[in-house]
C-alpha cells in the first residue's frame, strides 16, 4: 500500500496582509521539446501556478530559492538552496539509483513519481514471456535461426497454464495487471508485496516478502516487477534460484539490479531452473560477450517492456493533475516513500 498522500496546502492569505505570490513550479534542466511543451500546457491549465523553465544549471540556481515545487532531477547543491520547496515530481516511475540521496530523503519535501503508466504495456510483455516459455518458443526460436525443423516429442515442451502457478513478486500496478492476465489463462497466482494489503483480482494468495523463500518452490513462473531499492538489490541470488523448481522459469521486468546475473547464469547452466525471460540487467546494455546471450533457455529484450503508445501523455496527465492538486492544497498522486525509493 502506498504512503498516505500528504496535503501540502495552498498559500493562504491573511486579512489585511500583503497578497502572497502565486506558487512557483521550476522545470529543472535538462530540457527537451517535450518538457517545454509540458511547461506551456501546465501554465495554461493551472492559472494559479507560475512556471519557470530552467534551460541550464545557472538558471536553475537562480530560480530554486523561491520555488515551491519542481519537476525533474534535483542535485544536492540545489536542494540546499531551496527555501520554499514542498513538492518534487520525479521524471520517471522508478528513477535510477542515486536519485534519492540522503539529503533528499531527510528533507521534508514530498516526492511523487510516474508509476502506473506502464501497467498495460508491461503486463502484456510479461505474458509474452510466459506464453513463449509455455509453448517452447525458447527452443524453436534458435532453431528457426538455424533453419532447423526439430519438433519436440509429442506432448513435451509445453506448460499447461491451467495447471501452472505464477509467483508475482511485487503486486503494484504492473504486478496486479500481470496477475489479472495470468488468471485469465487459468493460472493460479501467488503474490508477494511489501505494502499491499488488499488482494487484487486474479491473485489467489497474497503474502509478505518474508514468505518468498517458502513460495519459490511452488511456482512454475517467478515474475519480478519490483523496483530497485535498498531492500531488493541483489535479492534474487543463487540461493533463491536453488529453491525454484528445476522446471520453472524466471522473468524479470522490474529493475536489473534486483538480480545477480552471474548467479542466474550459474543456475541455468546447472539446470536448477529451466529458463529466464529478461528485460532488465545489472549492466545495461548487456555486454555483447555476456554468456546469457547464448545460454539455452534465455529470452532477452533490451529494456523495452514498457514500450507502447500514450506514455508521454500519461506522464503529463500526472504532472498536470498534481500541479492542480498542489495549488488547491489537495493530496498528491503517487507519493514516494523516500527511504524505500518508491
Amino acid at each position: 500500500m502506498a504512503p498516505t498522500p500528504p496535503t501540502l496546502g495552498a498559500p493562504r492569505e491573511t486579512r489585511g496582509a500583503p497578497r502572497e505570490p502565486m506558487p512557483k513550479l521550476l522545470m529543472l534542466p535538462p530540457q527537451s521539446p517535450k518538457t517545454r511543451e509540458w511547461a506551456a500546457r501546465v501554465k495554461a491549465g493551472v492559472p494559479g501556478l507560475e512556471v519557470v523553465v530552467a534551460e541550464d544549471a545557472a538558471a536553475a540556481r537562480a530560480a530554486i530559492a523561491d520555488a515551491d515545487c519542481a519537476f525533474g532531477t534535483l542535485p544536492a547543491d540545489l536542494l540546499g538552496q531551496a527555501k520554499r520547496l514542498r513538492w518534487l515530481q520525479a521524471p520517471q516511475a522508478a528513477p535510477p539509483a542515486g536519485y534519492y540521496y540522503p539529503a533528499l530523503v531527510q528533507h521534508p519535501v514530498v516526492v511523487t513519481n510516474f508509476r502506473e503508466i506502464y501497467n498495460d504495456h508491461i503486463g502484456a510483455h510479461i505474458m509474452a514471456f510466459v506464453l513463449a516459455f509455455a509453448r517452447d518458443f525458447h527452443r524453436y526460436l534458435p532453431q528457426q535461426a538455424r533453419r532447423e525443423w526439430k519438433p519436440a516429442p509429442l506432448d513435451t515442451g509445453v506448460v499447461h497454464l491451467p495447471e501452472a502457478t505464477a509467483l508475482i513478486v511485487g503486486v503494484g500496478g504492473i504486478g496486479a495487471e500481470a496477475a489479472r492476465l495470468a488468471a485469465a489463462f487459468g493460472m493460479k497466482v501467488l503474490g508477494v508485496d511489501a505494502r499491499r494489503k488488499d488482494v487484487p483480482p486474479g491473485v489467489a494468495e497474497l503474502h509478505p516478502p518474508e514468505a518468498l523463500d517458502t513460495l519459490l518452490p511452488r511456482a512454475d513462473f517467478v515474475i519480478l516487477t519490483v523496483p530497485h531499492t535498498p531492500a531488493t538489490e541483489g535479492f534474487m541470488n543463487r540461493a533463491r534460484f536453488s529453491k525454484m523448481k528445476r522446471s520453472a522459469f524466471f522473468i524479470n521486468i522490474g529493475r536489473g539490479k534486483t538480480t545477480r546475473l552471474d548467479d542466474l547464469g550459474a543456475a541455468l547452466r546447472a539446470g536448477e531452473i529451466a529458463g529466464a525471460g529478461l528485460d532488465v540487467f545489472e549492466q545495461e546494455p548487456l555486454p555483447a560477450d555476456h554468456p546469457l546471450w547464448s545460454t539455452p533457455g534465455v529470452l532477452i529484450t533490451p529494456h523495452t517492456a514498457g514500450f507502447g503508445p500514450y506514455l508521454d501523455e500519461r506522464r503529463f496527465e500526472i504532472l498536470l493533475d498534481n500541479c492542480r492538486r498542489f495549488t488547491a492544497g489537495q493530496p498528491l498522486r503517487n507519493v514516494v516513500d523516500k527511504p524505500a525509493w518508491f
